[in-house]
């Protein structure tokens, strides 16, 4: 049976068509179904088309790995979570505000663990988290640690 189809409209204006089970994930429209069917775009103005992509990657993982079957889906699927978080901190705090505005508590514990990780690690940890090159003199490692406050408390 195929799931009925949604439109989102993110804050940058950018449409994307979404499988209601997929959608469904998100507290915050699942509340909205349940009040009444939306017509036309739902908008999402606290979320970039960029940022909405993502998040709606992450939801049809989720959602295609539990239909699995498949005894390694679970471990599977904690490495594609690893990896899919691997990105720079200002798309990762995108992310979680997206998860938080949404109420996706998958993403919003993937993405507050991922920042949970990199706290209190050395300049050189964090700057391979971020992709930051190796070679940084100590002026830019300290203009680092100014600019990342967070992560280093």
């Amino acid at each position: 049976m195929a799931s009925r189809k949604l439109n989102f409209t993110s804050s940058d204006g950018v449409s994307f068509e979404v499988d209601e089970i997929v959608a469904l994930q998100w507290r915050i429209i699942k509340r909205m179904l349940e009040l009444s069917v939306p017509d036309g775009d739902i908008p999402l103005p606290k979320v970039t088309g960029e940022i909405l992509q993502m998040v709606i990657e992450y939801s049809k993982k989720h959602v295609e790995s539990s239909k699995s079957k498949d005894q390694g889906a679970d471990e599977d699927l904690k490495a594609w979570d690893a990896e899919f978080v691997n990105v720079d901190e200002s798309t990762l705090f995108d992310l979680m505000m997206a998860a938080n505005y949404l109420h996706f508590q998958s993403l919003l514990d993937l993405t507050c663990q991922k920042v949970a990780d990199m706290k209190g690690q050395s300049v050189e940890d964090i700057s391979k988290i971020l992709g930051i090159p190796k070679n940084l003199t100590r002026d830019e490692q300290e203009e680092l640690r100014e600019k990342f406050t967070r992560l280093f408390e």
